[in-house]
């Protein structure tokens, strides 16, 4: 069966770009900063997510930022490096790749987290007008309803009609693919949400 992308001797740079991007992606920086300083491993806290909400859950706040930053930080390092010096083919796949490595980073077994602050990395380089609007669409869902899984659901889910009305079809079918891999990671917070059993985000 053909490459639906064209011969292999021409298209290997783009799986070389995702590959990359996967490996920066599975870096697990919160289960590394909680190990470093002490407080166990992450996996056995809380939810068990390597993300920042649960590195939250350890009582360090310096920390769980970090971890935010740094989950953010490495989405959108891919995206950027692979757009200025590779073009934006490269980024699209850069893109994809960097996601996929968080929620299933080789080095935990293909259990990582829920990819929402890589996301939001990828999506502010990526499409800046789209990053903003779903941080937008975060805010807002946050603050009414005070549930952090759902606003990063109706987020990253609301991110390819954002692309697509404010940046274009081709962006719009790469935030799907992100979207659809993000939400599916929520599954268990969201059979949370539907039994009304998901914890709430609490403020003070």
């Amino acid at each position: 069966m053909p490459d639906p992308l064209g011969d292999f001797s021409f298209t290997w740079p783009l799986y070389a770009a995702f590959l990359a991007a996967y490996l920066l992606g599975s870096i697990p920086f919160g289960v590394l900063l909680t190990r470093l300083a002490g407080a166990g491993d992450l996996r056995q806290v809380g939810s068990g997510n390597i993300g920042a909400t649960n590195v939250l859950r350890t009582g360090r706040k310096g920390l769980a930022a970090l971890t935010l930053l740094l989950d953010a930080g490495k989405g959108a390092a891919a995206v950027a490096v692979a757009d200025h010096w590779f073009g934006p083919s490269m980024a699209v796949f850069a893109a994809l790749g960097v996601v996929v490595g968080h929620i299933a980073p080789v080095w935990l077994r293909f259990r990582g987290g829920r990819g929402v602050a890589t996301a939001f990395g990828v999506l502010f380089v990526f499409a800046w007008p789209v990053g903003v609007a779903a941080a937008a669409v975060w805010i807002g869902t946050a603050a009414l309803f005070r549930y952090s899984s759902l606003a990063a659901i109706l987020a990253i889910g609301s991110s390819p009609a954002w692309a697509w009305a404010l940046v274009g079809v081709a962006e719009a079918e790469v935030t799907g693919l992100i979207a659809i891999a993000v939400i599916a990671r929520h599954a268990g917070n969201i059979r949370r949400l539907l039994k009304g059993e998901e914890s709430r985000i609490k403020l003070g």
